[in-house]
């Protein structure tokens, strides 16, 4: 379900608060109704009534300031890495942001990459995302 729920975000570019109560579920929380939509409604820039990915990861980065568990961030870097192989790649990133609406040139992403990227292997590895994250 989770799956289904962040595959949701990729193909419409939002989910709305059943949606996000699964996502959150499976993240351990257990939010009532109003919980759910008072997180939408902390981050729902264009009230619309669901959030799209950019407010999903503004969501995910104050939830991941206020807890430190290992598992929300985990859940969070599962999200872009797309493959599952413990990696987020220039294609990922690239594919993550145009599902997003941003238009970024290669070496613009390419640049993303390098900032996160501490071993210069090309790629942001877990704990790369943990520390861009914090």
């Amino acid at each position: 379900c989770t799956r289904m729920a962040m595959d949701r975000i990729y193909v419409t570019g939002q989910i709305t608060t059943k949606e996000l109560g699964t996502v959150m579920r499976s993240l351990g929380q257990n939010p009532s109704e109003s919980e759910l939509q008072d997180m939408i409604n902390e981050v729902d820039a264009d009230n619309n009534g669901t959030i799209d990915f950019p407010e999903f990861l503004t969501m995910m980065a104050r939830k991941m300031k206020d807890t430190d568990s290992e598992e929300e961030i985990r859940e969070a870097f599962k999200v872009f890495d797309r493959d599952n192989n413990g990696f987020i790649s220039a294609a990922e990133l690239r594919h993550v942001m145009t599902s997003i609406g941003e238009k970024l040139t290669d070496d613009e992403v390419d640049e993303m990459i390098r900032e996160a990227d501490q071993d210069g292997d090309g790629r942001i590895d877990y704990n790369e995302f943990v520390q861009l994250m914090m």
